[in-house]
């Protein structure tokens, strides 16, 4: 494998479809729900950088060193994928083991708590260990923002650590990184858990 081709995945509540320049006027429209750009410990671009960001990635995928996708929510009766509400990414891709990192992931507020993360990142994780053979999927946050942490922990991610002033944010301040992973080993037992939680949501 030299590098991870674009996909896209579907599941119960969210398609993962990958991100591409038309997506730009949905990924506005779910950025200004909840007008997720003031969360300070997050990076979610304002309206007015959203081009430049889908840019940034899209020069990243064709790098080899990211792939992002655009999140739409599935109707609740056909299925089908609809509106945007976010975007989630691989990241820090090393072929040579292979392993990864999945995060830069932002949702719509309204989206929040209704299933779709866990959605995501059971699509995410499955098409990681079971498609592309990864020995490992990281995950790295903010050590500030705790409703991140508690998320990645719920998955079943253990934490490695935390380094310390690691990057610098927008606003200047230097970020404590807390970092997660799951193994290839671990991932049945994550995947039975997902599969639990999305089986219990309404």
């Amino acid at each position: 494998m030299t590098a991870i081709e674009p996909i896209t995945l579907r599941g119960k509540y969210v398609t993962l479809e990958p991100l591409n320049e038309d997506h730009h006027d949905g990924l506005v429209e779910a950025a200004s729900d909840g007008e997720l750009w003031n969360l300070w410990y997050t990076h979610v671009p304002r309206p007015e950088g959203m081009r430049a960001e889908i840019q940034k990635r899209l020069a990243a995928r064709d790098a080899g060193t990211e792939l992002s996708f655009t999140t739409r929510l599935n109707d609740p009766v056909t299925g089908e994928p609809g509106r945007i509400i976010g975007l989630t990414s691989y990241y820090a891709i090393d072929l040579s083991v292979p392993r990864l990192a999945i995060g830069a992931t932002w949702n719509a507020a309204s989206s929040q708590g209704t299933g779709t993360n866990p959605d995501s990142k059971r699509l995410l994780l499955a098409h990681a260990f079971d498609s592309l053979g990864c020995a490992a999927v990281d995950f790295h946050t903010h050590w500030m923002n705790s409703q991140s942490r508690e998320a990645i922990a719920r998955l079943g991610a253990k934490q490695d650590g935390v380094l310390r002033a690691h990057r610098r944010m927008p606003d200047g301040s230097l970020r404590d990184t807390v970092v997660f992973s799951i193994i290839a080993s671990e991932w049945p037992q994550v995947r039975s858990g997902l599969d639990f939680r999305l089986a219990k949501q309404r």
